[in-house]
């Protein structure tokens, strides 16, 4: 027996035996259709050009519906055409304007092919669901076109209604609305497994596109991390936010996107470092920036300047917390600076720079008051920024250390294990341990704290601190690796001491059994399960494969940032979970497309299909929806026994 509160409540909204009885009809129905197109993404790093393109585009799955339409009556141009117009409808639409050539007979035509394409893509759909991705203005003439026949006085009416939209001047408009609604349509639901920020040049782009999505879940990466606990007032990762940003030359992203002030910076660095070259400080130019464009050698001077701030921030940090184990990362303290040299467990190392003009060999963890100063500035920069506390709330809103979905386990980078394959255990400030599933859930809630809880509530402060750990700490989740060895790319030339060891997890995952037991320590059935990460680029060039531990493992990161496409050999991967199958599209460079780029299809492989189609009853809505009957039933169950009254 269903709680009679609960019951009494439901009622309100189900008021007759008839109400509930039709809702379970409806339920019961939508249980039966196919499930919705999943799109899985990751490691976009501000990539936003390639990465609009493949949302739109659905990672080429449109093109490939128009071919699957109109191959034996449109011509290959013409066909791109229809994909160029879906992809990028305000531009298409201007470009005819100019040149003339949007007639009124190009629309007519145009208007009944997108609405070929549009009945396709939502073929698997409900009306009803169809009709809520509808723009409110043209909501109920698409929904005629979408659901007229063409025969007798029906198709005469489907004329009049082209006909109508067309002699009122609104045939522009209503193109571009039907090609947005085949893009709602297209991905069902998105999924961002982590590292939305750095590298790339405007990740704000890309959270502006994230939050127009109707339905997108992110995993939080290292990078993301990053960002949040700058945002969080972390001044440690304020500094290595910027000073990330300069090193490939993303001051759009910095200054245009987010309202960085880097004045301060410029003017500090050009005085501090005036005679000194920063040799090993110049920024790696992937993309020119458009609005706030440096000069590179003071880009150089602002690249140490902000660098060396960060070792000191990062070595106060250490100090305040011996609980992170992480003392060996306090470089500074291990320089010595007559010599020249970096005294590292016994052994000495040469420095390629040996310029440091605001350290106090005595104090070499003290920031200056220029730098101090500087700091404040920056500081003040972050809290007010608008606009990126406004996509970090998303980030909060919609994102997790880890999310079960559909029998897929989505996280960045890894679950910290040991060698001999036992989860590996984080030992808190308070002396607490934590491993497996407990150590995400109890690290999702640090991350909480440090953004949501009051400036001066308990464990605040810690929390704060701790987004550094999680950004660079050997066994934070989303790093996965020993060390972040950013000092001895800057200042060291050994191979060896660069080195940055990956958690065992990574290899072990190759292995089904440990996969397996991945999927116990979530609940999961190992039979049906996959886990979905990403973090580490595979090499396709090298022979890597994406899919992993007999097809139980999928990393994802296939390099679609520009930094490491020479790595990987392509340009990422999409990976799509339709109603058929569990498919990989493997994408080339997007800048580097012959032709027009908006046309491009990936190689797309089928890598798991289904024995049958899987429908939305065998989905976690479906679960839901199930429940919901159940309650429902009880509900009609409690009228006709006269428990509770119908209104």
């Amino acid at each position: 027996m269903r709680d009679e509160k609960y019951l009494k409540l439901l009622a309100k909204e189900y008021p007759t035996v008839q109400a509930a009885s039709s809702e379970i009809v409806n339920l019961t129905a939508i249980c039966q259709l196919p499930k919705g197109t999943e799109y899985f993404f990751s490691d976009l790093h501000g990539e936003y050009e390639a990465f609009v393109h493949l949302l739109r585009s659905a990672s080429g799955i449109i093109r490939m519906k128009i071919t699957d339409l109109f191959d034996s009556t449109l011509s290959e141009a013409e066909q791109n055409m229809l994909a160029n117009l879906i992809y990028e409808p305000e531009k298409v639409t201007g470009c005819l304007q100019e040149f003339g050539k949007d007639t009124n007979d190009w629309k007519k035509l145009t208007i009944f092919r997108l609405v070929q394409v549009c009945k396709e893509v939502g073929s698997k759909y409900t009306r009803s669901k169809v009709r809520k991705k509808m723009p409110p203005e043209y909501a109920y003439i698409l929904d005629e076109l979408l659901h007229v026949n063409h025969d007798g006085n029906k198709k005469v009416y489907y004329n009049e209604i082209i006909h109508s939209i067309l002699e009122m001047g609104v045939g522009d408009n209503f193109i571009i609305a039907l090609c947005h609604l085949i893009q709602n349509l297209s991905v069902d639901s998105l999924h961002i497994i982590g590292d939305i920020f750095d590298r790339g040049p405007r990740p704000d782009v890309i959270m502006n596109e994230l939050m127009a999505f109707h339905d997108v879940d992110i995993q939080w990466g290292n990078h993301d991390i990053s960002w949040m606990g700058a945002a969080c007032g972390n001044r440690t990762l304020m500094a290595n936010v910027v000073r990330m940003g300069i090193s490939y030359n993303n001051f759009d992203a910095l200054e245009d996107g987010y309202g960085i002030n880097l004045r301060a910076l410029s003017t500090f660095a050009s005085q501090a470092y005036k005679d000194d070259p920063c040799t090993y400080f110049y920024p790696k130019v992937l993309d020119e920036c458009e609005y706030d464009r440096v000069d590179s050698a003071l880009a150089a001077k602002m690249h140490k300047a902000i660098a060396i701030i960060q070792f000191k921030l990062a070595g106060q940090l250490i100090k305040r917390h011996p609980e992170y184990g992480m003392e060996d990362r306090n470089l500074l303290e291990e320089v010595d600076f007559e010599r020249g040299c970096l005294i590292h467990k016994g052994k000495e190392y040469p420095l390629l720079d040996t310029s440091f003009p605001t350290v106090d060999p005595k104090n070499p963890l003290q920031l200056t008051q220029e730098e101090e100063d500087l700091m404040n500035a920056l500081e003040a920069s972050f809290r007010h920024s608008e606009v990126l506390h406004r996509h970090i709330r998303f980030l909060y809103t919609n994102g997790s250390m880890y999310k079960c979905s559909n029998s897929n386990l989505l996280f960045h980078g890894c679950i910290p294990m040991t060698e001999k394959g036992e989860f590996e255990v984080y030992v808190s400030a308070d002396g607490r341990k934590y491993k497996g599933k407990e150590l995400l859930d109890y690290l999702n809630t640090q991350v909480q704290n440090a953004y949501l809880l009051p400036e001066d509530a308990d464990g605040k402060e810690k929390a704060v601190d701790f987004m550094w750990y999680l950004w660079c700490g050997a066994k934070s989740p989303v790093f996965g690796k020993s060390k972040l060895s950013a000092f001895e790319h800057y200042f060291i030339d050994d191979k060896e001491m660069k080195k940055e060891q990956m958690n065992p997890y990574y290899k072990l995952s190759e292995q089904e059994e440990i996969c397996d037991k991945i999927f116990r320590e979530f609940g999961l059935d190992p039979v049906t399960s996959h886990i979905i990460n990403g973090h580490v680029p595979v090499k396709i060039k090298d022979g890597e494969k994406p899919v992993k531990a007999g097809g139980k493992l999928y990393v994802i990161d296939g390099g679609i940032s520009k930094a490491y496409q020479s790595k990987t050999g392509i340009a990422g991967y999409t990976l799509i979970f339709n109603s058929h199958c569990l498919a990989l599209a493997e994408h080339r460079n997007y800048m580097k497309m012959e032709g027009n780029p908006t046309s491009y299809a990936p190689e797309v492989h089928v890598i798991e299909r289904f024995p049958e189609r899987m429908k939305v009853v065998d989905t976690d809505i479906g679960v839901r929806l199930e429940e919901q009957i159940d309650d429902l039933k009880a509900l009609v169950h409690a009228y006709r026994e006269g428990a509770i009254k119908e209104k």
